[in-house]
């Protein structure tokens, strides 16, 4: 195995040939049929307390899980092109793209939506989530919560 993640009640593991496995309670991601279609490029899994986001090699971003709280980026998925880096919290998960913007989905009280910082997540570094919250690191070293 290559990473391992965990929601409360579910494990998804890249393997060595860029696959993933997962196991646990279906409603908390343990089940990944849904995107098993996908190519078995896995860069980079995280994990809401609910739900999987997975980084495939060509920057595209897939989901599964809870669909409320993370698990559906149907809203943001013509957005999120170029993923570098995705961050999980609570319910929602952030992608740092190619260009170091960000983009967010999940509800809205628990980060997923940045509409009124959007204009500040411009050359972002990082970005760390708490249960409710994400905070971004700037290229200058600022750090601004998104």
């Amino acid at each position: 195995m290559q990473e391992i993640q965990a929601t409360w009640c579910a494990f998804a593991a890249i393997l060595e040939n860029g696959s993933v496995i997962t196991w646990g309670d279906e409603t908390f991601g343990g089940d990944s049929s849904t995107v098993q279609h996908q190519p078995k490029a896995v860069q980079q899994i995280q994990a809401t307390a609910t739900s999987f986001a997975a980084i495939l090699k060509d920057g595209s971003v897939v989901t599964w899980g809870n669909q409320r709280f993370g698990g559906d980026n149907s809203a943001v998925q013509d957005q999120i092109k170029g993923v570098q880096q995705i961050q999980a919290m609570g319910g929602a998960f952030a992608a740092i793209l190619e260009d170091r913007s960000v983009v967010v989905w999940g509800p809205r009280g628990f980060g997923g939506d940045s509409s009124p910082v959007q204009d500040k997540l411009r050359k972002v570094q990082q970005i760390q989530g708490s249960v409710r919250a994400f905070a971004a690191i700037l290229e200058d070293g600022s750090v601004d919560p998104a």
